[in-house]
């Protein structure tokens, strides 16, 4: 009896070992023992963004300089016309966008300025004085504020969205989140780099202004749920084990 015991607690213990193995199996972005924070995370945009394949964008074209959105605005004109609802234009994998008129274009890599100077120099062929006014509409940051199943996808409104305004539009760090361990992600020259932040005490304000980028990942380390997750993994097997002695004892106990 006393052997069967005693193999029961070693199939719990070694059960246990194995499942723990998967314990908080979802973290994401683990960093080595003794890695170091930067110390060089940039707080403004270090160069303006630049359009890449499967970005979409919206353009307004006028003649004359803009003329008519001068006219539009103070209502000199008398020739009143209703506004065209603008269409969104995708970015092609080659780099390439079909527009009107021109046909493709690469826009690929061209700053938003860029975009606008090459469609202006292109359509002035076909246009007196054209202005065109380009807009991204995809840009956006995705936000783990601290646990997976909370993740968002923040659309960037404008070009000066603070980290402080990501993380609120996100729902603020949840209950399980380390403010201590905020990860910024981002893409610089093909490379994407990973900045820790922390604003868990008064000294990270200077960082809750800091711009974010189009296509910036915002992860807040997750607490480990270590008790939570072993428990829920260990009361199963325990249940098992202690079925099985019940039934093997009144088997001995009949011979």
């Amino acid at each position: 009896m006393k052997l069967l015991f005693r193999m029961c607690i070693f199939c719990v213990v070694t059960l246990a070992l194995v499942s723990s193995c998967g314990v908080n199996s979802n973290l994401m972005f683990k960093e080595a023992k003794g890695a170091t924070p930067s110390d060089s995370i940039p707080l403004q945009p270090t160069e303006d963004y630049r359009i890449s394949q499967s970005d979409k964008f919206t353009f307004s074209l006028t003649t004359k300089n803009g003329k008519r959105i001068i006219e539009d605005m103070t209502g000199i004109s008398e020739a009143r016309t209703e506004p065209v609802e603008k269409v969104e234009y995708v970015v092609r994998q080659n780099g390439f966008v079909k527009l009107p008129i021109l046909g493709l274009v690469k826009v690929d890599g061209l700053t938003v300025t860029e975009c606008e100077d090459t469609l202006q120099a292109k359509y002035g062929k076909k246009f007196i004085d054209p202005f065109v006014q380009v807009t991204i509409t995809n840009q956006r940051v995705i936000v783990f504020p601290g646990n997976g199943s909370d993740a968002k996808v923040i659309p960037l409104e404008n070009t000066n969205t603070t980290l402080m305004e990501a993380l609120a539009k996100a729902g603020g760090i949840t209950d399980r989140g380390k403010a201590s361990a905020i990860k910024l992600m981002r893409k610089v020259n093909g490379e994407r780099l990973v900045y820790t932040l922390d604003l868990s005490t008064i000294e990270g304000l200077q960082y809750v202004d800091m711009i974010v980028q189009a296509n910036d990942y915002i992860y807040v380390e997750p607490t480990p749920e270590l008790a939570k997750e072993i428990s829920e993994d260990i009361v199963p097997i325990v249940s098992l084990v202690s079925s099985a002695v019940f039934i093997l004892s009144a088997i001995l106990l009949l011979k």
